[in-house]
């Protein structure tokens, strides 16, 4: 499968996409507090995307070869999950942090893909700091999107950020090219060598979504046993922060922004004054 580029429509229908993705996630965090269930947050989201925005969940029904229809319209990685937790009755209790993945697709079929990290109540110091440093990690990878840039320079930064402050990048699962499809090539890995893989082309639209764990990078399937979560193999907490990018002509667009989205880093205007001056900020 090769990699799609999209054109001036494609382009203008991601931007859709991914707006309303974030705004899934805006609508949401009002309700994202202790006491609340999973499967509440679930349907709050499926009713705002179907009810209000007029988008199908992506998530609800998806299955590619060998997996079960995942059975939600998001994902909710507690604690020590990393990936694909599916929402259910548990009600999130103070000091639990949880990654909340939603996916909207447009009428026009295109897809917008993006996770924020929440804190329940009062976390502890070190959860702050490992939902903080994911959060810099994937902004370290972001501001390195440019033409001619490869995506290895992309996974590097992120491994390299990540590993100095002690965490570790979680390497079977990766970001990955979205569009008028789910799942897209190129794959985005989180860890990597400079150099190496796939050049940047304008008008290639991806994902990077860094899963760091405080832990070892070990993972296991979930005691659950669905088919679909994903633990960290020595329980330490796991965090993952996702946007969608366009890669633009003289650098990249986040495309998952909306008036609810966490700030950007002081550090990456910093980065861009110094090495891609043609960038555009953009904070929604």
């Amino acid at each position: 499968m090769s990699i799609t580029y999209k054109d001036a429509a494609g382009i203008e229908g991601m931007r859709l996409a991914g707006r309303l993705a974030s705004e899934v996630l805006d609508y949401l965090t009002p309700f994202v507090k202790p006491g609340v269930t999973t499967n509440e947050i679930d349907r709050l989201a499926h009713d705002y995307m179907t009810q209000v925005q007029g988008t199908i969940p992506a998530t609800l029904g998806y299955g590619p070869p060998g997996y079960v229809p995942y059975p939600k319209s998001l994902c909710t990685s507690v604690n020590h999950q990393v990936c694909h937790g599916i929402p259910n009755d548990k009600p999130l209790k103070k000091g639990d942090i949880v990654n909340i993945d939603v996916t909207v697709i447009t009428k026009d079929g295109w897809h917008g893909d993006n996770s924020r990290m929440y804190l329940i109540g009062e976390a502890s110091i070190a959860a702050k700091r490992l939902c903080k440093v994911t959060y810099e990690a994937m902004w370290q990878g972001i501001m390195r999107v440019k033409p001619g840039v490869r995506l290895g320079d992309i996974g590097f930064a992120i491994q390299a950020y990540a590993e100095k402050q002690g965490f570790s990048v979680v390497r079977e699962f990766c970001g990955h090219g979205v569009g008028q499809k789910f799942h897209e090539e190129p794959q985005v890995l989180h860890y990597g060598r400079p150099g190496t893989l796939e050049e940047l082309k304008p008008g290639m639209t991806f994902t990077i979504e860094p899963m760091i764990n405080a832990g070892k990078r070990d993972i296991k399937d979930g005691p659950e046993k669905d088919g679909w979560s994903i633990v960290t193999r020595d329980h330490s907490l796991s965090a993952q922060w996702e946007h969608t990018i366009l890669v633009s002509e003289t650098g990249y667009e986040v495309l998952t922004l909306s008036v609810g989205s966490p700030a950007i880093p002081a550090f990456v205007a910093e980065f861009v004054a110094q090495n891609n001056p043609a960038q555009v900020l953009v904070s929604a």
